[in-house]
Order: structure tokens, then sequence, then C-alpha cells
């Protein structure tokens, strides 16, 4: 069972958010409010608006009506670049790395410091060791497996010190062993008071990694739950 964050100040806050397209109504007065430290799962069938909801909360959508608040402070996040700003990084489902390049250049590409290829590549292998996502920095990313992919993203993300960590659909494509692996770096990262949106439609697997649960369905929230209880 997964230890609780610590009580504090929210980290994020969404209040009322809406986003509305033209033949549907993706998210409908959607509240959703997550702790430090906090795994806080976000349930659903496919179109119940769970990744629009994320990335609105990314920058990458714009939100019709609503607002978002960190650390009890209102923000406007017009793009992922402001996202990253207030300490937000997101894992997509669909990875967007380059095969041709190494790993270290595709996170190298992906950072808005001027450190050298040689210095990112240091800091991949030091952020690998540190949440045990092992990765040779060197290979090229055609080479590497779901898993390994799944893992440098990650890593780009953790390089920014991320307070929120999003991660859409992270398990669709892992193998059982590989899903375990990612849930011991999720709860270290909580364990250190990153608090981590966890997209899902698996009960499961939420029941054994997340302390909280808002369910999605057609738009709105439908319950919160506390998936540690039976």
């Amino acid at each position: 069972m997964p230890s609780g964050p610590t009580a504090t100040a929210a980290r994020l806050r969404l209040a009322h958010i809406t986003k509305r397209y033209p033949a549907v109504v993706a998210n409908d007065d959607v509240s959703l409010t997550v702790q430090p430290g906090e795994i806080h799962a976000v349930l659903g069938e496919n179109g119940a608006g769970k990744s629009t909801l994320m990335k609105i909360a990314f920058g990458a959508v714009q939100p019709d009506a609503g607002t978002i608040e960190i650390d009890g402070r209102t923000v406007a996040i017009r793009n992922p670049h402001e996202a990253r700003a207030h300490g937000i990084a997101m894992v997509f489902q669909h990875f967007s790395l380059f095969d041709t390049l190494t790993v270290a250049e595709n996170v190298w590409l992906g950072l808005d410091s001027g450190e050298t290829l040689a210095q990112v590549t240091a800091r991949i292998a030091a952020k690998a060791g540190d949440y045990g996502l092992q990765v040779d920095a060197s290979r090229p990313v055609h080479s590497l497996s779901v898993g390994e992919r799944q893992r440098v993203e990650i890593i780009r993300a953790l390089l920014a010190e991320p307070k929120i960590l999003i991660l859409d659909e992270p398990t669709s494509v892992l193998t059982p062993q590989a899903v375990q692996t990612l849930f011991l770096t999720l709860r270290q990262l909580a364990q250190e008071g990153c608090s981590i949106l966890y997209i899902s439609h698996k009960l499961d697997e939420i029941r054994e990694l997340c302390h909280h649960c808002t369910v999605l369905r057609g738009g709105k929230v439908t319950g919160e739950a506390d998936p540690t209880r039976e």
C-alpha cells in the first residue's frame, strides 16, 4: 500500500476547467487538487477528457474557462515552456524522440539550458543512477526498446527538476517487469516531494501506486476516491 504525502498547501489546483471543441465538450467544469508528494490518478475510459485536462495543465491546450494554481498562486500557462518554468513536466503517451539521434542528443535538444552535450551526458548518467533508470546515453534511439525509450523521456523530464510530473498512460506499452521498475521510480520521486499526475484506465495499477484518484467520465468529474482502501 502506498504511503501518503504530508499535509500542506496544495501543489496544484485546477479549478472549474472547461474546454469546448466544435463537436464535444472535452472538459466540463473540472476541478482537481494535488498535494506535494502525492501520486494522484486521473481515471477514465478513452474520451473521458483525461489527456485534454493534462495538456491544459502543461500549457499545450488553452482552456475556455477556469484557473490554475501552483503552490497557492494563480498562474497563466500559455505554452509548455511556461509550464516548465513553473516546474511542470509531462511525459506523453506517444514519445517524441528522433530515432537517428543518440539518447544524449535527444535530451540535449529538449533542454533550454546552455549546457554542452558532454555536460548533458554526465547529467543523464547521474539522474539515471539516482532513480534506477538505466540507459546508455550514447546509444541511438532506434536501438532502444519501448521501455528504454520511456526512460529517456522520464530522464529528460527529470533534468528540469520538476515539482509536478504528468504521465499520460505510462504503462500502455510496458512489460509487467518494466511497470514495476517505473513504479519504484515514481514512489521515490513522490517521497522526495514531487507531485505526480498519473493518467490511466487500469484500476489495479492505481490501487497499487496512487494515493488519491479523480474519476472522469464524459468530460466531467464523477467522483473521487482513496484507492488504498479496499
